[in-house]
This record gives structure tokens, sequence and C-alpha cells, in this order.
């Protein structure tokens, strides 16, 4: 049906939800899409999306060409295939203890995203329900919650620690919570909680009779830390979706394999939204993924250690052109408040810093509410998951260009 001011649907409040759609009932393009499109136009070094510019694994890489050379070209199972299923739970096993059912507890998804989109859309039961997340946000948690049909609740997390309040939870989280959204690490701020956050989700997950929903696609990408999954925790299991993905442990964003685990129940409702969606995804690079699943441990902490490191490039660089910058304890990107260099509108400094300095990077803004956008109003998020030359390159032209005249022109 037509409407004078277009066309009507779920799409309006999902758009909505996610802070795209203007006054006019135009559909602006995201944050990613406009800054991507500059660095395109300007030339400049792209520190705004998260995705590596350098390969995974040479034994992934070879083993979805094989695959798609041994005929695993056609539709994979509805949950998997088999051999993925049982990395998955291999790997959850290893690494945490967790103890899983390959053929009831797991289900492989079109990135963590579908698993997100698939699990709310199973969960969310009408207007009434709401998610609460920690804000800033992963922004696709918005328009899916609004797209679900609930209301989305937020607690800040504030520059530079970003540590949650867990009073302001405990007030947040009601007997309306459906769902209790975490991303662990956390993107975009980089923060890994402790047990005493994940404690005091999983008691007002109990006391509200709330699930929760873990979005873990960092987990083996921590500095200094050990990552936790919430679900190892006593009550969790039962309750709990964990997240995960292969696109940021193995370099390969792009494959889109993702998978979904925690209590048969709770998976089988999710199968049954996610079957409506994307059906099956990705069959030759299903057992690429089960392969990496399996390398071993010096894999894994080699990933994090070299990440760390250019972490630490990037702080120093950005510290040293003046912003202050937030340490992050996992994930792939670098927080810095550019008020120090006079910058009170960081969206329009953004917008400026390709033309003035070669570098593209996002606005912590484009991850927050309206109502609470201006917390971040100053703090900029930077990509630190690029080859160590495009960081040195990108450093040395943020350290040579006068980053106050985009201040003057913001303030």
């Amino acid at each position: 049906m037509l409407r004078s001011n277009g066309i009507s649907g779920a799409w309006r409040r999902t758009a909505q939800g996610a802070r795209l759609l203007a006054p006019n009932g135009e559909v602006a393009p995201t944050i990613f899409a406009e800054m991507s499109a500059l660095a395109a136009a300007t030339g400049a070094l792209n520190l705004g999306q998260g995705f590596p510019d350098e390969d995974g694994p040479a034994e992934v890489l070879e083993a979805a060409r094989a695959a798609i050379a041994n005929g695993a070209n056609q539709y994979p199972p509805g949950r998997g295939i088999a051999d993925l299923l049982h990395a998955i739970t291999e790997h959850q096993h290893r690494f945490y203890g967790l103890i899983l059912d390959p053929e009831r507890d797991v289900l492989v998804t079109a990135g963590a995203t579908e698993a997100l989109a698939a699990t709310l859309l199973a969960l969310i039961d009408g207007p009434d329900d709401e998610v609460v997340t920690f804000e800033p946000y992963y922004d696709a948690y918005a328009g899916l919650v609004a797209l679900a049909g609930a209301r989305l609740r937020t607690v800040s997390l504030r520059f530079p620690s970003f540590e949650p309040d867990l009073e302001q939870l405990a007030t947040v989280v009601n007997a309306r919570t459906r769902v209790i959204l975490i991303n662990n690490p956390h993107n975009p701020t980089g923060a890994v909680f402790g047990p005493d956050v994940l404690a005091e989700i999983v008691r007002l997950a109990t006391l509200h009779d709330a699930v929760i929903v873990t979005d873990e696609v960092y987990e083996h990408l921590t500095f200094g830390v050990r990552h936790v999954p919430i679900a190892t925790l006593p009550g969790a299991w039962e309750r709990t979706v964990t997240i995960s993905s292969g696109g940021k442990t193995f370099n390969t964003t792009g494959w889109k394999i993702g998978w979904a685990s925690g209590p048969a129940d709770l998976i089988s409702a999710i199968l049954t939204v996610k079957q409506f969606l994307t059906y099956v995804n990705g069959s030759p690079f299903q057992p690429a993924i089960a392969q990496g699943l399996r390398l071993p441990g010096t894999f894994f902490t080699g990933i994090a250690d070299a990440l760390q490191a250019k972490r630490d490039l990037l702080a120093a660089g950005l510290s040293a052109a003046g912003f202050e910058v937030s340490l992050p304890r996992g994930g792939y990107f670098v927080v810095a408040d550019a008020a120090p260099i006079g910058i009170t509108d960081a969206a329009q400094f953004c917008r400026e810093l390709p033309a003035l300095a070669g570098v593209v990077a996002i606005p912590v803004s484009a991850f927050a509410s309206a109502d609470r956008a201006h917390e971040y109003s100053s703090l900029v998020r930077f990509a630190a998951c690029k080859r160590v030359d495009v960081l040195e390159e990108a450093m040395s032209r943020l350290s040579n260009a006068d980053l106050s005249a985009a201040g003057r022109n913001s303030t």
C-alpha cells in the first residue's frame, strides 16, 4: 500500500530505529557508506570500516578452494554441515569447557548478523517486549530490534573506561525485558566485560526471566585479558544464545559464516526463523571454517598478539596527533576523543578528515541513539585491523595535518 509519504511497511521502523529515516521520509546512507564514498573520492586511507586488508591463514583459504573443486557448491544441510557443527562444539569445549550437542545445540548462519536477526525475530513477541543493550552499540542492533517490533533500552558506556554502571543496568532491566543483548568484546569501544558485569547480567536475566544474547565475534582478539563467555557462568547456559563467526578470527569477513549455540529449545526456535531468511549459505566455506577452528593454539594467540601490536601503533599515533585515547582490551577498533584538538562535532570532523588529512574514521555518535548521541559527540573510532604500513602512513598523515582546521569548522 502506498502512502503520501512513500511505501509503508516494516522497513520504515527499521530505518527509523537505525536513525536512517529523514523527516521527509527519505532513507539516508549509513555512515559507513558515506565514509567509504569519501575515501574513494579523496583517495584517503580507510580506517572506518572494520575489515582486515590481509588474507587469513593459507590452510583455511586452501580448504575453501578444495571444497569448491570437490563439488561443495550446492545447498548444505539446514543446520550446517556436520563437520562444522562438530568443529564448533569442539572449539567451545577446547577453549571454554562448554559441552554442546552438535546436532541440537548449534546452528550455522550467514554471519553473526543473521544469527542476531533470526534470534531477535524468533524471541520478540510484540511491542511490549524490550531489549536491553549497552550504548554505544554495533549499528545493526537498533535496526534489528526495531524490525522485530521491540523497544530498545540502553545503558551508557562512558569514555574512557567504557565500564557499565551496574546500578543503572539494574534499573533498566525489568519485567518487560525479553532479551539482554551484549557484545563482548565490545564494538565500538573495545571494552571486555569483567566477571562482576557478567554475573550481574546473569542475575538480572534470571530475576526477570530474560534471554541473554551474547555477540562474541571478537572472542579471540583480546589483549592481556582472557575472554570469558557469559554462558560459562552458573545459571547462564539455560538462558543464553551465544553468537560468533569465523570472519573476524580468520580474516574472512566476506564469507559470512557465523553460528549460534545454546540450549536446544532456543536453537530450534531460531532455526525456525532462520530457515526463512537465507535458508542456507556458504557451502564451500563451511568446511574451511571448520578447519580453521581446529588450528593449533599458537594461531589464536598469534592473531591476538599481532592485532595488539597494531592497536598500540594506532593508539600511539593518535596520541601524538593530539587525541585522548581509550586503550581497548579487545576487538578491531580504537576510540579517541578529539576534544583536545578542539573538536566538538566528531561527525562533521570525520566528513572533513578525508580531504584534510587523507584518513577516514567513524564518529562514535553513529553508534548511539538520538537521545544519547550528544554523550559521544567528540569521540572517533579508528580501525586497527589494517596492514602495519597502512596504519603507519595514516598516523603520519594525521600528525602532519592541521587538524585544528576541522576543529574550527565543527565548533
